[in-house]
């Protein structure tokens, strides 16, 4: 018998006869819900066509205000727009940018064709 069990084993019930009572905390979890800042930030300085990454921050700000209320709702309603915008932000922008590119290819390969 090991050690540990050989006391259990000789201590038995314990002295005091009084119930136990005991307390139950239920804690929440909290709710890990993205509010898209940081990809709305990149969206303002980076690609920003129409405007839509401001507005997608400001949706995202106010996301992340709701969450810190515990209007959870709230939040997940304005994180859904900003995510939405962002979208739209980034596949508008990365369009422009590939347009671009390909404007400039091709542009550069008229040049050097006349001469």
């Amino acid at each position: 018998m090991i050690k540990e069990e050989h006391e259990v084993a000789t201590q038995g019930t314990p002295l005091d006869s009084r119930p136990v009572m005991s307390t139950v905390v239920h804690i929440q979890p909290e709710t890990v819900m993205p509010d898209y800042v940081v990809w709305s930030l990149l969206n303002a300085l980076y690609l920003n066509l129409f405007c839509l990454g401001f507005m997608a921050f400001a949706y995202s700000v106010k996301s992340r205000d709701r969450k810190m209320v515990g209007d959870v709702t709230g939040a997940q309603s304005y994180a859904s727009t900003a995510k939405l915008l962002n979208i739209i932000a980034l596949v508008l922008g990365l369009t422009g940018i590939i347009a671009l590119i390909i404007y400039l290819v091709t542009t550069s390969f008229s040049i050097h064709i006349k001469f």
